[in-house]
């Protein structure tokens, strides 16, 4: 699939809308995986959701703060500056 290139569906009487599965290949996305819903300049935007830590990138990332993910490591260098 090009990117930019848009496919037109409907939303059903619930709100749903179907994704297409080409769509879904193009963001590596698999059954049950959860992805991330933002809107962002007027569009939706979907991404595949990573719990990322905020400072460092880390996956798997143990506590929040504020909406924000953070990793045992930069909360214990964060912990430590003050």
């Amino acid at each position: 699939m090009k990117l930019g290139t848009g496919i037109v569906r409907r939303i059903d009487n619930l709100g749903r809308i179907v994704l297409p599965k080409e769509m879904i290949k193009c963001l590596d996305i698999e059954g049950r995986d959860p992805v991330e819903i933002s809107i962002e300049k007027g569009a939706f935007v979907i991404k595949k959701y990573q719990n990322r830590c905020v400072f460092c990138g880390k996956l798997k990332s143990e506590y929040d703060f504020e909406e924000k993910k953070l990793c045992k490591n930069c909360l214990e260098k964060i912990k430590n500056k003050f």
